[in-house]
């Protein structure tokens, strides 16, 4: 690499890469190993200092995908010869699990092809900006990089995979999408993680103490069955759970019925907590404001003007949305909704997406107005929850292959998830009994009541 005075560095033309990767997680690096067997030049940019590294900030957490459905076909080629062994493929690993398992032997064996502490500040295409339509395709990509030392460079690259995820930008507290008034000047009672009860300083944070969970994914669940593991040695724990929608039969997701039998039984144990009084649900609620009271606890303040009782800490689990704002000069086609592009919003649409079934999708739904340019993984969904690890496997093998030349292949699209066994829809918290019919988008006939002697899951994500 040529390097010059001050802070700004280019690399020669040899050492370009073909295509930029943005993001060393699980499909990052995919994307890698499919650029690989199609003969193109790969760089992945990773911001953190080790592969997964936003993986690693829940290693906790166990995940409700078994390793079966974790480990991408390809890569598991890449690794054999280095003597890696495939984990027991019915098994259900934590995210620590998956990152130093799997992910930091994928980068390891991809070697060169990855690089850390590269924080990617913009993609654009060469000299031209948004605006300019003149000889634009023609030009290659230029990103935009800061090394972890605080310099810049400038790489160009045919082709960019933007992989980076959601994980870094979670919804707010707020019912409307912003920030709840007060919501940012009580941030330190206020979290956006499930807790990590395994360490002591967390643990004290929320033992013996009162704590709202707003949200109603796997998240949520997560947290109130650990709040209600904590509740049952430290006498004081418990949890308010704060949902914008109703309770239904679905709530707690698909229960027996569900073909991800951990996240199935994850729901279980949430009603598990609720049943045994060590959460309490408090349904239709929408936070407008938070509000401090004398001793510093927090009284969030709904949009129709009710006031919840004080609570220690806050744990907002809203889901999570993509940061585009380093791609402002890449022409995306999203979603007005999902901020999804296009072409693959109505495939996973919370509104009306029906039991997590996705429709076969690859590079024909991936693609944008800026032609070789994708987003790939987590940030493909944009808001949508529904995404899986086997999803994202199968994007980067049809875009790799596009990339190649191979349409035939990019277009052979086989994609097969289980189903949730549960109604999705955001767009239905105001009608909770709609959610059972298929008139509100289709159902997969979750039962009205789920029996709790089910296996418990110790989380999911």
């Amino acid at each position: 690499m040529s390097k010059q005075r001050g802070t700004h560095v280019n690399t020669t033309a040899a050492e370009q890469p073909s295509v930029v990767v943005i993001g060393a997680g699980p499909v990052g690096l995919a994307a890698a190993v499919h650029l690989l067997e199609r003969g193109l030049r790969p760089l992945v940019l990773e911001a953190g200092p080790a592969a997964g590294a936003s993986v690693r900030e829940w290693s906790h957490v166990r995940l409700f995908s078994s390793w079966a459905e974790l480990v991408d076909p390809a890569a598991e080629k890449l690794l054999a010869p280095t003597g890696w062994a495939r984990p027991d493929g019915a098994a259900y690993p934590s995210g620590g699990d998956w990152a130093e398992l799997y992910l930091q032997p994928l980068a390891d064996a991809l070697g060169e092809h990855v690089r850390y502490g590269a924080t990617v500040t913009g993609v654009a295409r060469a000299g031209r900006d948004r605006v300019v339509d003149a000889g634009r395709e023609g030009q290659p990509f230029t990103v935009h990089v800061r090394t972890a030392d605080g310099r810049e460079e400038r790489l160009t690259a045919r082709a960019v995979l933007d992989a980076s995820g959601t994980w870094t930008t979670p919804g707010p507290l707020g019912g409307d999408g912003l920030p709840a008034l007060g919501e940012r000047g009580a941030a330190d009672r206020i979290s956006y993680r499930v807790p990590d009860l395994r360490d002591p300083a967390v643990r004290a944070r929320y033992a013996g103490k009162r704590t709202a969970v707003v949200g109603s994914g796997a998240s949520a669940f997560t947290a109130l069955a650990a709040l209600a593991d904590l509740a049952e040695g430290e006498p004081g724990t418990h949890a308010s759970w704060i949902l914008r929608r109703g309770i239904s039969g679905s709530t707690f997701g698909g229960g027996e019925a569900d073909q991800l039998p951990e996240r199935g039984a994850l729901g279980l144990r949430a009603k598990a907590a609720v049943e045994r009084g060590h959460a309490a649900a408090v349904t239709g609620f929408r936070t407008e404001a938070v509000e401090r009271t004398p001793d510093g606890r927090l009284v969030l303040v709904g949009e129709d003007g009710r006031r919840l009782d004080p609570v220690d800490e806050a744990i907002v689990l809203t889901g999570f949305r993509p940061e585009l704002s380093f791609l402002s000069e890449i022409r995306l086609g999203l979603d007005e909704r999902l901020q999804a592009p296009a072409r693959l919003a109505p495939l996973i649409d919370p509104n009306v997406h029906s039991c997590g079934t996705v429709y076969p999708h690859g590079v024909r739904e991936l693609s944008h107005p800026e032609r070789d340019f994708h987003l790939v993984g987590m940030k493909s969904y944009g808001r949508a929850p529904t995404f899986l690890a086997m999803t994202g496997y199968e994007q980067v093998r049809s875009v790799a292959a596009a990339l190649a030349g191979d349409h035939e292949a990019a277009e052979r699209v086989e994609l097969t998830l289980p189903e949730t066994g549960v109604c999705g829809g955001a767009g239905l918290f105001d009608e909770p009994e709609a959610a059972q019919t298929t008139e509100a988008g289709g159902c997969c006939a979750a039962p009205a009541t789920v029996q709790l002697g089910a296996p418990a899951a110790p989380g999911g994500c």
